[in-house]
């Protein structure tokens, strides 16, 4: 059913705004240009359909591993097998670009993400990305206490956040400007708790939240937190204030793809501790570039590029005594690999639909990993909207609506110190665990997913009809895993990390957030075991 402009902002906006937003908007508005790019949604149902393959036998070919999945997971995973020395491998990736998430576009004044858009800097006991960083050159040697120190220029620049409410910019994402004594009183109680989780550690000395997540404490007093929901959590230790909740439920949208309430509370209090050393410091400051991840994602290319095989569907991975076959589709004909072992980096819910006999003896319950849809738009504009008052808080990096369910725009150019004329803003809408919402996004096409976008940004630059020249959008359907209450600390999550019938698995999914660390880390793991096993 089609659905008028007004319900349809009603849809991803609000009835409130929606109605406004028809009113207010004249009917001889310039709209700019723009497609749909990016993931091709129909390949990927083709392994519902459950065909069997047959490869013609001078379509095979032999190799001691398959990588299959080209996001960050299998990328760090090739990274790693190459640097252990291990090469006869291939890297199989569905789409005609790698990265997943990570990935990037190429543009003008800057490159621009599709996704992930920054990384936090890593504790220095985190010595594998750290041996990453020191390659790319991103480093500039250690601090006095050991601590990896980036290169100044890629550390984001100031002013990093800003956040739009009631036609007014600020400073930062919690709203201060107008915060009521008990909206004050309940943010200094809610730091001082967090600080508490910070500081706390068990009977071995670990931390309760830390990156990877793997370190993080398996302490009964930790682990419960998973069994209730973040809004639970807030609500059981009296926190109420509006901005408070507002503040706690972007920080789960933007890390997690989730609402407030359907976040796992262990989740919720990871964002906040995980990358903060000891109460009272500044969490750790973040390593960004226009393209974002994207940088990653290019850098892997460079150094494994040979390996990877794009636009390879993998259809079928047939477990056999002698190792593992993996079938695929590639030009319009099956191909296969007759293999020793396989590193999984695929989401886990797709295990069944490939892997064959998975559910015969299932070795975990894939439909446990549950991912939720978001839709990422890159705004190429002409020039910058002029500030609307004197005293407004000035275009920064990332750009937050208060009142919107979006989770605004990163401004691409920032970070090139480029602060007038042309720029690319990129703006994501998480559907937030939506009944239905995959379906429904892909119900909708580039001129009412634009629509949304232009519209929702208009709320804080009116004139951003006459700026931007063209919109591209890319939908994500199964965009990251959801860490919502029982699952961060369920039996499904353990049992997945453990090799299955010689094919390791390597994905954010295994620790329930989908975070660049979390994948490296898994990419590496597996890519470990994996020698360990050859020798």
């Amino acid at each position: 059913m089609k659905l008028s402009r007004r319900e349809l902002l009603a849809t991803f906006l609000g009835a409130p705004f929606a109605l406004a937003a028809c009113r207010d908007m004249s009917a001889g508005a310039r709209f700019p240009d723009g497609e749909i790019v990016g993931q091709n949604a129909t390949l990927g149902h083709v392994l519902r359909e459950g065909r069997s393959f047959e490869v013609p036998a001078d379509n095979w070919r032999s190799a001691k591993a398959v990588i299959v999945g080209g996001g960050i997971a299998g990328l760090s995973a090739a990274w790693k097998l190459s640097k252990l020395n291990f090469n006869d491998y291939a890297l199989l990736e569905l789409e005609k670009e790698i990265g997943g998430t990570s990935r990037s576009g190429i543009g003008s004044p800057v490159n621009y993400p599709w996704g992930a858009h920054y990384l936090p800097v890593p504790f220095q006991e985190n010595a594998e990305l750290i041996e990453l960083l020191d390659e790319m050159a991103l480093t500039d040697g250690r601090a006095a206490n050991g601590d990896v120190v980036i290169r100044e220029q890629y550390l984001c620049r100031e002013p990093e956040e800003r956040v739009f409410y009631k036609g007014r910019w600020y400073e930062g994402l919690y709203l201060n400007a107008g915060a009521s004594d008990e909206d004050k009183q309940q943010f200094g109680q809610f730091q001082q708790t967090i600080d508490r989780w910070i500081d706390w550690r068990d009977t071995s000395g670990k931390r309760a939240f830390v990156v990877p997540s793997h370190q993080c404490s398996q302490d009964s007093q930790v682990t419960d937190l998973d069994k209730i929901s973040f809004a639970e959590w807030l609500r059981n230790l009296g926190f109420t204030s509006e901005r408070l909740v507002w503040y706690c439920d972007y920080a789960c949208r933007d890390d997690y793809g989730l609402r407030l309430e359907q976040t796992s509370a262990w989740a919720g209090l990871f964002y906040f501790c995980s990358r903060v050393r000891k109460s009272g410091d500044e969490s750790q400051p973040f390593i960004t570039v226009p393209e974002g991840n994207g940088r990653f994602v290019n850098y892997f290319s460079e150094r494994v590029g040979d390996k990877i095989l794009r636009s390879h569907m993998v259809v079928s991975i047939v477990p056999n005594e002698k190792g593992v076959d993996v079938v695929c589709l590639a030009d319009n004909e099956l191909r296969g690999f007759h293999c020793e072992k396989v590193i999984y980096a695929s989401p886990m819910f797709t295990a069944p639909y490939v892997i064959r006999g998975f559910n015969n003896d299932a070795p975990f319950a894939a439909n446990e990993f549950q991912h939720n849809a978001w839709f990422v738009a890159n705004l190429f504009l002409n020039d910058r909207p002029k500030p609307r008052f004197a005293k407004d808080f000035p275009l920064a990096w990332d750009n937050v609506f208060y009142e919107s369910p979006s989770l605004g725009y990163v401004n691409a150019t920032h970070q090139k110190g480029i602060d007038y004329g042309p720029a690319v803003w990129t703006y994501y809408y998480p559907m937030c665990h939506e009944e239905n919402g995959r379906t429904k996004l892909f119900n909708y096409d580039w001129r009412e997913l634009a629509d949304v976008c232009l519209t929702d940004v208009a709320r804080a630059h009116p004139n951003i009809y006459e700026l931007c020249d063209r919109v591209d959008i890319m939908r994500w359907g199964h965009a990251m895993i959801s860490p919502r209450p029982n699952f961060i600390w369920s039996e499904t999550r353990a049992r997945a990390q453990k090799p299955y019938r010689n094919i390791h698995f390597a994905h954010t999914d295994l620790s329930g957030i989908a975070l660049f660390e979390e994948a490296f880390y898994h990419g590496v793991r597996a890519a470990k075991e994996l020698q360990t096993a050859q020798i």
